[in-house]
């Protein structure tokens, strides 16, 4: 009797785990914003988001040339990151990508709205790198003429300082000279004939 109510409790827990994978499977929504950056010849990056409150715990992301029905199956689970790198891509082909979320029971969400795209041409791409190279120099130019200017006026407010402390030690020097003549003056005035070297006393013999 008690292995008939063993069996029973087994089966029914067995049913609502099935019923509750089930139901979570449903509820994981598809992944949105689904796009595409750093577009190139042969290489594309695939980045979305995750609706607010899904526990998601990896992706799955289908990769299909337009008209052909080889497909790319790209899978990683343990992962928050919400990017993907897709290589071996070929120039002037269209692709089309979905994107799934797997939960961390298992299942996975149903597949994103389709992404379409197309890869450009080898030359397009080497000019656009050419293109980013020129600006990247042109900013080193600026850059280069920025901290020109900025040493200019540092000698500039250098070469105004030297020049008033130039003009100070002008000043105290012509000072000098008639300090030292009220010196003598005073002393030749204060002479006495016990200084007979000067004075109105001064005797000539």
């Amino acid at each position: 009797q008690w292995g008939a109510q063993d069996s029973k409790l087994h089966l029914l827990h067995v049913y609502l785990f099935s019923l509750f994978l089930s139901v979570f499977a449903d509820s994981l929504a598809a992944p949105v914003n689904v796009t595409i950056k750093a577009l190139k010849s042969n290489s594309a990056v695939v980045t979305w988001d995750i609706p607010e409150g899904d526990l998601v715990i990896g992706f799955a992301i289908t990769q299909q040339k337009k008209d052909v029905r080889m497909l790319r199956f790209i899978q990683e689970v343990n992962t928050t990151t919400r990017s993907c790198a897709l290589w071996d891509l070929e120039e002037e082909t269209d692709y089309i990508v979905h994107v799934q979320s797997i939960s961390m029971s298992g299942p996975m969400s149903q597949h994103s709205e389709p992404l379409r795209f197309r890869t450009p041409k080898e030359s397009e791409t080497q000019a656009s790198k050419s293109k980013d190279e020129v600006t990247m120099e042109e900013v080193g130019a600026q850059l280069r003429a920025g901290e020109f200017i900025i040493i200019v006026v540092v000698l500039i407010m250098w070469a105004g300082v030297i020049a008033l402390f130039c003009r100070q030690y002008d000043i105290i020097k012509d000072n000098e000279p008639n300090t030292n003549k009220d010196k003598a003056k005073t002393s030749s005035e204060c002479s006495t004939p016990e200084h007979p070297t000067g004075g109105l006393l001064r005797s000539k013999v």
